[in-house]
């Protein structure tokens, strides 16, 4: 990650949010951060960030209804999202829901290396 990115971290619990803040902003980039999916969403349309990291227990709207909607929408499908959460992969593949295209899951808890390790993965994949 040599540029700096615009990053936008969607994600309700408080301490988790300012970790994300805390690991990428250290790394040199800007991180906006939604407690709500719907303040999210509108985020997303608005800020156009480089990267979603998203969370999928939201208090007002599912995390999965997010990418649902951003991959349906022509301006917004092409922005890399890492699902972070603490649900497991294999229990939302196994409900159908999963990540498309070079998009990423990261669970929670995370190792940092791994999850920046993800969005490295993404970018490079998009570039």
């Amino acid at each position: 990650m040599n540029q700096r990115l615009q990053i936008l971290s969607i994600e309700d619990d408080p301490e988790m949010s300012g970790l994300i803040q805390l690991i990428f902003e250290r790394l040199g980039h800007r991180v906006i951060g939604a407690k709500r999916g719907e303040f999210g969403l509108e985020f997303i349309k608005s800020l156009q960030p480089d990267i979603l990291l998203l969370d999928i227990m939201l208090p007002d709207i599912n995390g999965w209804e997010i990418y649902r909607q951003m991959k349906e929408d022509e301006d917004l499908a092409d922005i890399p999202v890492i699902i972070v959460s603490a649900r497991s992969q294999a229990r939302d593949a196994a409900a159908g829901l999963k990540v498309v295209g070079n998009d990423q899951y990261v669970e929670k808890p995370f190792d940092v290396q791994k999850l920046v390790g993800a969005v490295d993965r993404v970018l490079e994949a998009v570039a």
